[in-house]
């Protein structure tokens, strides 16, 4: 009973441990102009057009320089997209003192290019993804030419090569959390298995929701994004952010311009998530 009571002890003080608080940087490494907004949000008119941003997120604490998505660097995507203010996504760290061996962390999520494509630029990082979104987009989705839209073979095979290294950390679904403070969220089927990222900061909790919320429009006009298996699902994952976040402005979409002008600029391309 003795041994138990103290096991019992360790496990409420561990529970009882404050969690860590980062601070989160969102970072845009290019931008896609004159992208349609109707490819956004549904149902938004068809002459509707934005510069879309290209963005990673660096969450930084606890001894820790995490990456949100990855960015994309390889050649065909400039031959598919017209892109400007391209600077690679590792070397872009720069205008947060980092360099690319400093990123201890990657949290992919999901496969798409624009987000997936740069998780082997970062040489000393583990990577972390749904773990049904590795196993679908490294086999079953490629037995249909439907099933596979927006994802790279070269991401793919670059994901089975990292995690054949041993260096892929696959997240098991839902509220996980995969560091302390940090914790991933399965999303509203923008792919077979994306996720989101909810983050203990001084602020309380920001959500970065990368493709399950395109830009603020989505999530102010309760819209889902025009790229998903299952709008439906898409909206309540928005409302599950509005309930994890500390505010609604601190629920980060995964496009928006509007992001590096409502948050301070502490660097060129650079916005301090506070």
């Amino acid at each position: 009973m003795r041994i138990w009571g103290a096991f019992l002890l360790t496990v409420v003080a561990a529970a009882a441990q404050p969690k860590p608080q980062y601070e989160i940087y969102a970072i845009q490494y290019a931008t896609i102009p004159d992208f349609p907004v109707s490819q956004l949000v549904a149902g938004a008119e068809s002459a509707r057009k934005l510069d879309i941003a290209m963005m990673v997120w660096l969450v930084r604490g606890n001894g820790r320089n995490i990456l949100v998505d990855s960015g994309f660097y390889r050649e065909q995507f400039f031959r598919q997209w017209r892109v400007t203010g391209f600077v690679k996504p590792s070397e872009a760290l720069a205008r947060v003192n980092l360099q690319p061996e400093d990123i201890t962390d990657v949290i992919v999520t999901h496969m798409h290019w624009d987000h997936a494509d740069g998780m082997d630029l970062f040489g000393k990082a583990r990577i972390w993804m749904q773990k049904e979104e590795l196993e679908y987009y490294a086999g079953e989705a490629w037995q249909s030419r439907r099933t596979h839209g927006g994802i790279d073979p070269d991401d793919v095979l670059a994901a089975v090569k990292l995690n054949v290294e041993g260096r892929v950390g696959l997240v098991h679904g839902d509220a996980q959390e995969i560091l302390p403070g940090v914790t991933c969220y399965t999303g509203g089927k923008h792919t077979y298995a994306s996720q989101y990222v909810g983050v203990n900061t001084a602020a309380g909790t920001v959500v970065l929701a990368s493709d399950n919320m395109y830009l603020y429009e989505n999530l102010e006009k309760h819209l889902p994004i025009a790229a998903t298996l299952d709008a439906e699902s898409n909206l309540r994952a928005q409302d599950r952010m509005k309930q994890l976040a500390a505010s609604p402005r601190l629920i980060v979409p995964g496009h928006d311009p509007a992001v590096m002008t409502r948050f301070p600029n502490p660097a060129p391309g650079v916005a301090k998530i506070q």
